[in-house]
């Protein structure tokens, strides 16, 4: 089928992180699959992400405004210009789209009791999302457990709201680039890895470091990866008081070896939509200890050790028996790695333009 596709790609070169990454995966693995060869697309964006990957199918529309202001011009260009439109990073752009609209959904942080939501942001999509989702096409969600969130606070979605999972970088299960570990880690280490924001839980992964038994904390760092994020003085006091390295952010390669290096993965956020690095550490070779709630227990599988992030002693205990049995490790790394395979930005991609060639037919024209 021939076809134009509007993509929000604004994400692709303003957030180095989450969806950012989201819409860069998707991309590259759009420009690959060979039933995309007769899509257009259209990238609506604020500036360029240039990479190798797209070709002259990709076609950047640029549109120089901050938000809202952005969504409402871009969604009415692209609804007259678009069958279909793909809203990867908000709610707002949909209620200006003309063309059939599926609405990326991440996760429902603002409405989850305990998910620790930043309140801003919050307000914000409490505020948009409802006429978004009336109107929309499709809402495929990132992960069953967002789907199921969905449902069960909006349940008219329940016909139009599907899972297309996200995947780990391919690249991640070959050797790093750069030599595991990192410059400023001289010894092994439990690795974090999250923007520094309260719903990461990284307060009382310090308690539970803290919680270790002295002679093995000596012989470890705790270090934490990612950039600053709201409300993150308590959590910096904390870490700084523990001794744990502050790394901030890193590059991809950085992240590669760091993951690749690390004695223990620990993730023990207390909300998740997907989890993506929980996959990464898996797919780079980490053993891992997350939590045992949201779509965190669909990811991870039987390939990590699962705790109540709640529970400080719990979080402790885990990391310790990762990092004393060699055996446990060993297995873990290896489970990890079948569980990261099971996952490809390919089938994501796959699974998105199908449902998007679905939703462009059913549109009716003048």
């Amino acid at each position: 089928m021939t076809a134009t596709i509007g993509i929000d790609a604004r994400a692709a070169a303003e957030v180095p992180a989450g969806r950012g990454r989201y819409v860069r995966e998707l991309l590259r693995a759009l420009a690959a699959l060979p039933e995309a060869h007769e899509i257009r697309f259209e990238l609506w964006a604020r500036e360029i992400w240039d990479d190798p990957a797209l070709d002259d199918r990709f076609a950047w529309k640029l549109v120089g405004l901050p938000d809202p202001f952005w969504n409402v011009a871009a969604g009415l260009r692209a609804g007259r210009s678009a069958d279909v439109f793909l809203s990867s990073n908000s709610y707002l752009t949909a209620w200006f789209t003309s063309c059939p609209t599926a609405i990326v959904v991440y996760d429902l942080v603002p409405f989850v009791e305990g998910a620790q939501a930043q309140s801003r942001a919050a307000r914000i999509e409490r505020a948009t999302i409802r006429p978004a989702l009336r109107r929309a096409a499709a809402l495929p969600c990132i992960s069953e457990a967002t789907r199921r969130d969905l449902i069960a606070r909006f349940p008219r979605t329940a016909p139009i709201a599907s899972t297309i999972p996200l995947a780990a970088d391919a690249a991640l299960a070959a050797p790093p680039s750069l030599p595991a570990g990192h410059p400023d880690l001289h010894r092994p280490y439990v690795l974090a890895v999250g923007t520094l924001e309260p719903r990461k839980n990284l307060e009382r992964l310090v308690a539970a470091w803290l919680h270790l038994p002295a002679a093995l904390r000596e012989a470890h760092d705790l270090a934490l990866v990612g950039p600053r994020g709201w409300d993150d003085g308590s959590i910096l006091q904390a870490a700084h008081a523990a001794g744990a390295k502050i790394l901030g952010r890193v590059s991809d390669d950085e992240l590669h070896a760091l993951y690749a290096g690390a004695a223990c993965f620990a993730y023990p956020s207390l909300y998740e939509g997907f989890g993506l690095p929980v996959l990464e550490a898996m797919a780079a070779g980490a053993p891992v200890v997350t939590s045992n709630v949201s779509s965190i227990p669909e990811v991870a599988g039987d390939a990590a050790l699962l705790v109540d992030p709640h529970d400080v002693p719990a979080i402790a205990g885990a990391i310790q028996r990762v990092l004393t049995e060699p055996g446990l490790a060993e297995d873990l790394r290896a489970r990890g790695e079948a569980q990261a395979s099971r996952f490809s930005w390919e089938r994501t991609a796959r699974e998105t333009l199908a449902l998007l060639l679905s939703a462009a037919r059913r549109r009716t024209r003048p």
